[in-house]
């Protein structure tokens, strides 16, 4: 291996070890927000929903699309919804293309026979996808306020009241809610969304909404005012993350965004990976699209202080850390190789070796997380230490997809919409089998991730021969991280 090349792979290593250093060190600050805000009892003005006068009109919007699993029980939870009829509309806003149509409008006209005001909303094609229509629905919903729920949310029955209250403050253009989990316990993958999750609705949200820097609308279990949509531009469709791109503009019109740990709202998490690696690959490539739209106008603004900046910054690059976590890994076996053949780089090493820290970090930033919503006792922790470490195997498993993700997005690539299947499973003795709506062709993704889980098998074994087990640890949860991956994706297709 020449020096050129040597210098070079220091280089990548290093810059995304320190890049992944600085993300760690936010999550840090954000820790100290979030633990301070929790101190505090902050009052803020709310509407008296007592008062018929402060009564505001809400249209709740159901974007779906060949949701035939879930429909049934979204309408009927939506039903339930306990606010003046009077006041308020519901939009479902369907571009399903499957017989699930037709049971969507069975259901609607008998719930308008009970006096709900609901619509059925066809649109004739699927432009901008979830953002059209939203779009389509906004122009035509009659509320002051736009609550949203994906298909396979559930919310509890007085969630309009605990939430439409806080729009008395004008300033407010968002109300988010917390996500929560109906199949937590379904399985390993379900587990480590969750906990993944949580870590964000807890530690993220409220750690960056405590200190008033740029946090964003989740695309369900929120409302908005309508107000602050048409101020900020409208819903796009030129991201795949349409929910974090209006988030940012409107926050850069100066709404305020109002966050809400306490109020929970129960959703399905996905069962089969091919389903979470849909939805991951969304989620990443929409956050690179978005740092790529949107981080100019963060760093230009006048309107908002270099430390807010400084987290939007790193908010729109969280999906980018995957590319660094990747780079590293990859660069890791060459890294052990140099650090034996070129033994006057050994400071590099040791300079290196001082980013275990960000690790370090991350599991005490998610502790705080955990143990929020599962409890502080002994048992909760040994059970937080596994879950924490079998959640980073899983990630470090995921960076090769989830890096191709944020390359598109930043390159540019546009890629449509692609829905993540939902279940409606209750127990662990239900099966997605036969899932009409699961991909069933095998990605090239997965040749690599099996052929990457033979490369870090060989790190492994490399360290016997150069008598440098520094790194096997790092290497063993890559190998059970990409074994886990191919082996789920592949059963799932089975």
């Amino acid at each position: 291996m020449g020096l050129t090349i040597t210098y070079f792979i220091i280089a990548i290593y290093s810059i995304s070890l320190l890049l992944i250093f600085f993300y760690s060190l936010a999550q840090l600050n954000l820790l100290v927000n979030y633990l301070g805000y929790k101190r505090r009892n902050k009052e803020a003005p709310k509407y008296n929903l007592l008062d018929p006068k402060e009564i505001p009109f809400v249209t709740i919007q159901l974007p779906i699309y060949n949701e035939e699993y879930v429909v049934e029980r979204l309408l009927d939870n939506i039903s339930k919804i306990e606010y003046p009829m009077s006041k308020l509309e519901i939009q479902v806003l369907d571009d399903s293309t499957d017989d699930s149509v037709h049971d969507t409008a069975k259901r609607i006209k008998a719930l308008q026979e009970t006096g709900l005001d609901i619509q059925h909303i066809r649109r004739t094609n699927r432009q901008g996808y979830k953002a059209g229509a939203l779009k389509e629905g906004l122009d035509m919903a009659k509320g002051e306020f736009i609550a949203i729920f994906d298909a396979d949310f559930l919310p509890s029955s007085d969630w309009l009241k605990k939430t439409v209250i806080y729009f008395k403050d004008q300033e407010i253009g968002v109300v988010q809610t917390r996500w929560g989990h109906i199949n937590r316990e379904y399985s390993t993958l379900t587990r480590i969304q969750a906990f993944a999750l949580d870590a964000h609705f807890t530690l993220e949200q409220v750690g960056r909404n405590a200190k008033g820097h740029f946090i964003n609308f989740n695309g369900t279990a929120g409302i908005w005012r309508k107000e602050c949509i048409l101020d900020a531009g409208n819903w796009e469709g030129d991201t795949l993350t349409e929910d974090l791109d209006l988030s940012y503009r409107a926050q850069l019109k100066n709404w305020k965004f109002k966050y809400l740990e306490d109020v929970e709202t129960p959703a399905e998490l996905p069962v089969v990976i091919s389903a979470a690696r849909s939805q991951q690959f969304r989620w990443n490539k929409g956050g690179a699209e978005n740092f790529r739209k949107t981080v100019w106008s963060v760093i230009s603004a006048k309107n908002i202080s270099f430390k807010t900046k400084f987290h939007g910054v790193m908010h729109l690059l969280n999906s980018s850390m995957f590319l660094c976590v990747f780079l590293v890994a990859l660069l890791s076996i060459p890294m052990m190789y140099i650090k034996n053949t070129y033994g006057h780089l050994g400071w590099v090493f040791e300079a290196t070796s001082f980013f275990i820290l960000s690790t370090v970090i991350l599991f005490v930033c998610y502790w705080f997380t955990y143990k929020s919503i599962q409890g502080s006792s002994f048992d909760n922790f040994v059970d937080y230490i596994r879950i924490f470490f079998t959640f980073f195997s899983v990630a470090l498993g995921f960076s090769l997809h989830n890096s191709i993700a944020v390359l598109e997005g930043h390159m540019g690539k546009r890629s449509e919409f692609v829905r993540t299947p939902k279940f409606n499973l209750n127990s662990i003795t239900d099966s997605w089998k036969g899932n009409k709506y699961l991909a069933t062709k095998l990605s090239p993704n997965m040749i690599l991730e099996a052929a990457l889980m033979l490369y870090f098998l060989f790190g492994m074994y490399s360290a016997i021969p150069l008598n440098d087990f520094g790194l096997f640890p790092f290497h063993f949860m890559l190998f059970l991280g990409f074994g886990y991956v191919f082996f789920k994706s592949l059963m799932a297709r089975a």
